[in-house]
């Protein structure tokens, strides 16, 4: 397949040249995947703006210095308000805050950047098509103002997605809201639902996205993931960071109810060929570019180095997991008394409301054999040959490049959709590469879950499982690939307009 940039019909080259304008919803979640797809689409020949808000621009000049945001030739970042108050706080912010104001009030400050954007002092190509994050879905209305087509991009699972379109069903079926809190408490989670169209076996309500557990049907997020996802029917285009082999019943549901679907991941192993075909400069250049909005520890790897093959335990519970001291404790004592070193990145942030306070003794009891960091380069410590198993939140970045690791998954879900890929991850009729660890952490259980895991009969065939998942990752993303072939057909029949074509 050739990789090459595009070639403009005629004229001069620059000004031909595609754009793409990249609007990420401004959490690093849903920031980190879109700047892998706005890297392959510069590699494919767009032009590329990608936008921050303003709050996040900052955190990134304070993580990685200016040069974070001074771009590449061809690669410029932007920023647009939040609608939040002034802070310079360097936190994740409120999901369900940052969700209703950017729904409400950024529609109009995209209109003007795109409109910036196509002025003809702007020295940069006319915008020719914008992708959005499913749930930053103002963007849509922006780029109709301006004419171009908008490509949505869900950045979570398939499977996810069709978690949150079931919403409206469970609560025609009374399964929601809650009536009370004691229903989260009595096992009424764990009711069963039939006939949810292109998902798992045996589903519970326990197993659908977090926001259907509310009390009030007038729940921000509730309301605010219905609308979002629904509003995807309007877009010119769906894009995955997943492949067709890993959620095929669910990618099958998508289809019969959106517009075109293409599944181009896992984004990870995408991004590398892309970038290798485009040269080593090139790829070394682009690397430069990246989207962390904490500082990364760069010793992880350098310690990891020291250790024996699969005998680490990696910890990581994503940017926005929250949990009290008295859970972190129950979690470092459970990987104190596993005997098995352990690498943990603990954020800033991640202790509701106070610092992170970890026991005397128990550091004492894991000297020499665990490292702590804030933040780290999450693929290049998972492809380590010395990581064991990764207890993580089942996000579905840390999800997908842990299965192109051929790593195996201790799940803590937490928010969101992390309950419904924790469910796949776990099923042996469907992905079987995890162990769920119980939602009430005590240090006994974890400590058996992670001896299991690391060199158990259990942990061996997750292990084989994954193994098989890189596997059939990498074959998706080989040239002939179905992401590839699905890259190419987006750019072709979506991304780009009618006057340029593929080399």
């Amino acid at each position: 397949m050739a990789t090459n940039a595009i070639v403009p019909a005629g004229g001069d080259k620059q000004q031909q040249r595609p754009h793409a304008v990249c609007v990420p919803l401004p959490a690093q979640g849903h920031v980190t995947p879109m700047m892998k797809l706005a890297k392959i689409l510069h590699c494919k020949g767009f032009h590329i703006t990608f936008v921050n808000t303003e709050y996040n621009h900052r955190r990134l000049i304070r993580s990685r210095g200016p040069a974070a945001v001074a771009g590449l030739p061809g690669f410029r970042f932007a920023t647009i308000p939040d609608g939040l108050p002034e802070s310079d706080a360097d936190v994740t912010q409120d999901p369900a805050s940052i969700c209703d104001s950017t729904m409400r009030t950024c529609t109009p400050h995209l209109t003007r950047l795109i409109q910036r954007l196509n002025d003809d002092s702007s020295g940069v190509p006319p915008v020719t098509c914008v992708v959005a994050d499913n749930i930053a879905s103002f963007s849509l209305d922006a780029a109709r103002e301006a004419g171009v087509p908008c490509a949505i991009f869900w950045t979570a699972s398939a499977c996810g997605y069709m978690g949150y379109r079931h919403f409206q069903f469970l609560i025609d079926e009374g399964l929601a809201p809650l009536k009370d809190e004691e229903q989260l408490r009595n096992g009424y989670l764990d009711t069963p639902v039939e006939c949810a169209r292109g998902m798992s076996k045996h589903m519970r309500l326990r197993d659908f996205p977090t926001f259907i557990y509310t009390m009030q049907r007038g729940d921000i997020l509730l309301e605010f993931m219905m609308r979002e996802v629904a509003r995807a029917d309007a877009a010119d285009a769906v894009i995955l960071n997943t492949f067709d082999e890993l959620e095929p019943a669910a990618l099958d549901a998508m289809r019969a109810i959106l517009p075109p679907v293409y599944t181009i991941g896992p984004l990870g192993l995408v991004l590398d060929r892309i970038a290798g075909d485009a040269g080593a400069d090139a790829a070394a250049a682009l690397a430069t570019v990246r989207a962390s909005l904490w500082k990364e520890d760069l010793t992880c790897v350098r310690w990891l180095d020291g250790r024996p093959a699969r005998s680490v335990v990696y910890v990581n519970y994503g940017c926005i997991t929250t949990m009290s001291n008295e859970v972190l404790v129950e979690f470092a004592w459970g990987l104190a008394n596993s005997g098995y070193d352990f690498l943990w990145i603990i954020r800033p942030d991640l202790v509701k409301g106070d610092t992170a306070v970890l026991p005397p003794e128990f550091v004492e009891a894991t000297r020499g054999r665990c490292l702590m960091a804030s933040w780290c380069e999450q693929e290049a410590v998972l492809r380590h040959e010395a990581v064991g198993v990764f207890l993580m939140h089942s996000g579905w970045n840390s999800t997908t490049e842990s299965l192109c690791a051929g790593v195996p998954m201790l799940c803590w879900p937490f928010f969101a959709e992390q309950q419904t890929n924790c469910r796949y991850a776990c099923a042996d009729d469907e992905w079987g590469v995890a162990m769920e660890v119980a939602g009430d952490v005590r240090r006994e259980a974890l400590e058996a879950r992670i001896r299991e895991a690391m060199a158990g009969e259990k942990g061996r065939e997750m292990r084989r499982r994954a193994e098989e998942w890189k596997e059939a990752a990498v074959r998706a993303t080989q040239p002939g690939g179905m992401a590839l072939t699905n890259l190419e057909g987006l750019i072709r029949d979506v991304l780009l307009p009618t006057c340029m074509s593929p080399d």
